[in-house]
């Protein structure tokens, strides 16, 4: 008989597996003052995160009152991409309570994943930077696939090339977009609190809401048996 597939855990990484608002809004403020506009304080762009690099550069120019071309947000997407490159990794940390659930999953037979709306260079290297890109079995970005969330698909392709079980599998994330595909996908999701969105996430739909990872695994373990039932 062939081996079954494990169970696997998707994760979203900006706002779910690390902090990185920091490095993020330093990056967007870069390119803000650059055309001559005032920075954006980080604690109020915080919820400008969680659909990726062009869309953080649409959302602030349009906080700092700047209209932008699609022409001009191409070539500001270079220049983000350019400078945050060099400064991936000086204000990002992991979340309390990360590695220790990530422990407790595997130990439990999970296989790991990141499915992300960050480029996967960046991805992986701020992965590695932090100590854990070992751990995942695929690390997924914005250009890995034609598609990306929330189209489901990026989670779907995400849990096959890390050779997880669709059947068996959770989504982990913060925002209305990691939400929005997972449950496309007929995937069930838990929502973390303290990631970017403009919503609260406890009303945007998620299956469990978590405020700290110390609670992730119970959650995983509520949901599975749901539905597999």
């Amino acid at each position: 008989m062939p081996m079954s597939l494990p169970p696997i855990a998707v994760f979203d990484l900006d706002g779910t597996l690390a902090e990185t608002a920091g490095d993020l809004i330093g990056t967007l403020n870069f390119l803000l003052t650059h055309e001559g506009l005032a920075e954006l304080p980080v604690d109020e762009a915080r919820d400008l995160i969680g659909a990726g690099a062009k869309a953080l550069i649409r959302r602030g120019f349009d906080a700092a009152g700047e209209a932008l071309s699609p022409g001009r947000q191409e070539e500001l997407f270079l220049d983000f991409l350019d400078h945050y490159g060099a400064h991936l990794c000086e204000k990002s940390h992991l979340y309390p309570g990360l590695v220790e659930a990530l422990d407790r999953l595997e130990a439990d037979g999970f296989r790991l994943a990141v499915c992300t709306n960050k480029v996967e260079p960046h991805a992986v290297e701020l992965l590695d930077r932090l100590g854990i890109g070992h751990r995942f079995a695929a690390i997924c970005g914005r250009e890995t696939f034609p598609f990306f969330k929330p189209d489901p698909r990026h989670i779907t392709h995400t849990i096959e090339r890390a050779g997880g079980d669709p059947a068996r599998a959770v989504m982990v994330g913060d925002s209305r977009a990691d939400i929005d595909a997972a449950k496309a996908a007929g995937i069930p999701v838990v929502g973390v609190t303290f990631g970017y969105t403009d919503t609260p996430v406890g009303e945007l739909g998620a299956d469990w809401v978590i405020s700290h990872y110390s609670e992730l695994v119970g959650a995983v373990e509520a949901l599975l048996p749901r539905k597999a039932a």
